[in-house]
């Protein structure tokens, strides 16, 4: 039976890094947003977003993914039905990619919101990547279009990484990438896990 490790961490903690290095290390992983980016695209859950949030989300029928952001990331009740639309089916998704995977003897499921959704009661082990708060905004500024306000705003709706860490099994500080790495490679080691096992 493959197991299921989560690894999750605040927006800018550079999970996303850190799960590609699994993937370099043979481990097979599931972006979660990414993966939600594409489900939001099929007509069933289009249809459902026009239905709760409107059609002026809409533009030639592309979905404004900055519009919802802003809707959503200062409304929790908002965010919470956007959630209910999106995470059955990322869920479902996940299962069909789980079973092509199932020689494995771990895979990586990565989600910014892996406490929030609930989805870290599906896993084997949870690990929560950490960073300073002020290197994660520079890190989301430079990447995102955005606003320091705005990523405050979303790093409110996220639990905190003192809670994350309550419910984790490891924790990687990913405020320098070598250091990060190396405790990939430890997991790896205390789990167990053989490495380029493809």
């Amino acid at each position: 039976m493959t197991k299921v490790i989560g690894l999750t961490g605040g927006i800018g903690s550079g999970k996303t890094t850190i799960a590609n290095y699994f993937a370099e290390m043979g481990i097979p992983v599931y972006i979660a947003d990414d993966e939600a980016k594409k489900v939001m695209q099929s007509e069933s859950i289009v249809n459902k977003i026009k239905a709760t949030f409107g059609e002026t989300l809409f533009e030639n029928n592309a979905l404004n993914r900055a519009k919802l952001a802003e809707i959503v990331f200062n409304n929790a009740d908002q965010l919470a039905k956007l959630n209910a639309i999106v995470h059955p089916a990322v869920k479902e998704d996940f299962e069909i990619w789980l079973s092509k995977h199932e020689k494995y003897q771990y895979v990586v499921y990565e989600a910014a919101i892996l406490f929030e959704s609930g989805r870290y009661k599906d896993c084997d082990v949870i690990v929560t990547v950490t960073a300073p708060e002020e290197i994660r905004i520079e890190r989301v500024l430079k990447r995102d279009n955005t606003t320091r306000e705005q990523v405050l705003s979303r790093i409110k709706m996220q639990w905190n990484d003192e809670k994350r860490i309550s419910l984790s099994n490891f924790v990687i500080n990913n405020s320098n990438l070598k250091i990060a790495k190396e405790e990939v490679v430890k997991i790896l080691k205390i789990l167990n896990i053989k490495q380029n096992q493809s």
